[in-house]
This record gives C-alpha cells, sequence and structure tokens, in this order.
C-alpha cells in the first residue's frame, strides 16, 4: 500500500511536488525546526569563516534541498528510463566502463550530497560486463524499508545489507564478474575506528571498511561527484581516487575521497546531509572509550 500512493504521487509533475516542498520546508525550518541547532551547529563548526548571514543562507537552502531531496526521491517510483536519463546527467562514463571491460571491478565513493537515490539508476550507463552493487542500513520500519528498496532497485541495481556484501562480493569474485559497488563512506562510524582525518574544520573518524574491500578485489576507485545545475536537474562524473586500491599505501584512498567531497561541499555547501550528527564521536571519545588502547588502534598511522 505505501508503495502505491508513493507511485500514485510520483505521477504528479514536479512542478506541484516542487511547491508541496516549498511548504514543507518552511515548515521545517522555521515551525518545526527539524534538527535546527544540529543544522546551525554543523555549518558554523565547518564554515569559521563565514558570517552569520552567509550561514542562514546556506541553512534555509538545504531545508529547501532536503525537502526537493524527498520528492525527487518519490519520483523515483514512476520516473522512465528516458526521463530519468534527462534529469540525471552522467559525464565520462568510460571511467567506469574501461575497467569493467578489461574485468576490474570498481568502487564507487559517494557522499550524502545532492540527490545520492538517483544514483541508484547508473545501470542504465554501466556496461552488462559488471555487476552494479550499493550498500545500505535496513531501516527499522520494514514497511519503509520495502518501499526504499524498491525505489533503489527500479533500474537493476543490487541493494545489499552491510552485513552481506563481503559474501555476495566474494561470489562474484569467484565467478569472475566485475563489480561496481557503491558505498556511502561519509557516515559517522562506532567507535572501532582505524582512521581519524581532517574534514570540514572537523578532527573526524571515518569508515576504511570500502577501501578495504577495495584492497581484497583489486579495485579501481572512483568519486563520484555530483552538481545540481537546476532545480530536479543532476550532472555527474567521475573523479579517479586510484587506478588499483590494493596498490597504494593504506588509508590513501580514504584521505583522497574525503578530500575530494570537502570540494565537493564546498562547492554547493547546501546540498550535503546537515543534519545528521557526524560528528557525534569526537577523538576524546574515542580515548575515553578505549583508554590505554586508543594508541594502539591508530599506532598503523
Amino acid at each position: 500500500m505505501l508503495y502505491v500512493i508513493a507511485y500514485i504521487l510520483s505521477l504528479l509533475p514536479f512542478r506541484i511536488l516542487f511547491a508541496v516542498s516549498d511548504v514543507l520546508a518552511w515548515l521545517a525550518c522555521d515551525v518545526v525546526r527539524y534538527r535546527r541547532s544540529a543544522v546551525r551547529g554543523n555549518l558554523e563548526s565547518s564554515f569559521p569563516e563565514k558570517s552569520c548571514e552567509e550561514i542562514r543562507k546556506i541553512e534555509k537552502r538545504f531545508y529547501r534541498f532536503l525537502c526537493d531531496y524527498f520528492m525527487e526521491t518519490l519520483k523515483l517510483a514512476s520516473m522512465s528510463e528516458k526521463k530519468m536519463r534527462r534529469h540525471l546527467k552522467v559525464e565520462n562514463i568510460e571511467e567506469i566502463n574501461d575497467a569493467v571491460e578489461k574485468g576490474q571491478s570498481v568502487t564507487l565513493y559517494l557522499g550524502h550530497y545532492c540527490n545520492w537515490e538517483w544514483v541508484s539508476s547508473l545501470p542504465l550507463h554501466i556496461s552488462s560486463a559488471a555487476r552494479c552493487a550499493q550498500i545500505y542500513h535496513p531501516l527499522e520500519n520494514k514497511a519503509f524499508d520495502r518501499l526504499l528498496y524498491k525505489l533503489r532497485t527500479r533500474f537493476d541495481a543490487n541493494n545489499i545489507p552491510m552485513s552481506e556484501i563481503m559474501q555476495r562480493l566474494v561470489r562474484w569474485k569467484k565467478e569472475g564478474v566485475p563489480t561496481v559497488t557503491g558505498y556511502i563512506a561519509d557516515q559517522a562510524p562506532g567507535l572501532n575506528i582505524h582512521l581519524f582525518l581532517d574534514f570540514l574544520n572537523h578532527e573526524t573518524g571515518v569508515y576504511t571498511g570500502p577501501e578495504r574491500i577495495s584492497k581484497f578485489l583489486g579495485a579501481k576507485a572512483v568519486y563520484a561527484h555530483m552538481s545540481r545545475p537546476k532545480r530536479g536537474y543532476y550532472t555527474l562524473r567521475f573523479i579517479p581516487v586510484s587506478g588499483n586500491v590494493k596498490k597504494d599505501k593504506m588509508f590513501e584512498t580514504s584521505r583522497e575521497y574525503f578530500r575530494l567531497l570537502e570540494e565537493n561541499i564546498r562547492e554547493a555547501p547546501q546540498y550535503w546531509l546537515w543534519s545528521h550528527r557526524r560528528w557525534k564521536r569526537p577523538r576524546s571519545m574515542f580515548n575515553a572509550f578505549h583508554g590505554d588502547k586508543a594508541e594502539e588502534m591508530l599506532s598503523h598511522l
């Protein structure tokens, strides 16, 4: 039923969905004040050089984009292949296809930036020689989990729970099938952290799992750079991170990914997920939790 409702709503033209989005953005920002303290705090600490007026402008634009994001994601339920290709322009896809045609797997690094849900349409552009997959965390609400699963697999991407990713990739590797796997790697990890780095003016603990998996696969790594030329339209281009992660020094790929992500965010800050409490586990918490073992866990750096 939830999917049927989403499908019916998705049939509405973008102009109507965006009109609803404008109302929701006003409600979220000025009435309900949805996570507003977290949004403002994240912006102020990430951009100390910006004035209060500049921070407020980014904040309002963020809420408008966040509501647009929900409407655009809803639109996935009924968007045709032709319309998706028109609204998401994919450049230099040869960066991916050249690798998979040679039998090499590709790690696609993404962030919570622009509409990352639309990247699930990449199978429309990628060689049939590859298996396309994306990693996700199942939601506690089973109905919404099934809804998102349907939306994310509309264009034949494999939606794989994080707990099953290694099992699936190992199987495909044994079968000789190259994979193109997307990782949204800018989430806040738990306290079993192996790497801290500088990101948006914060000492930031980061996930290193995507790099470790890439080393196992001997994968090529690329960053999915997204921009939003106008409302409802995106451009995606691929920036090389590593030709073969297996040959790189440990965590070199992760550092380069976060450098590219920060550059992307600074181009248009309103399109990153500022409502997420990204820095809720600082280095001080990591040190307090692990005590004398903290330095040992980071001793490989």
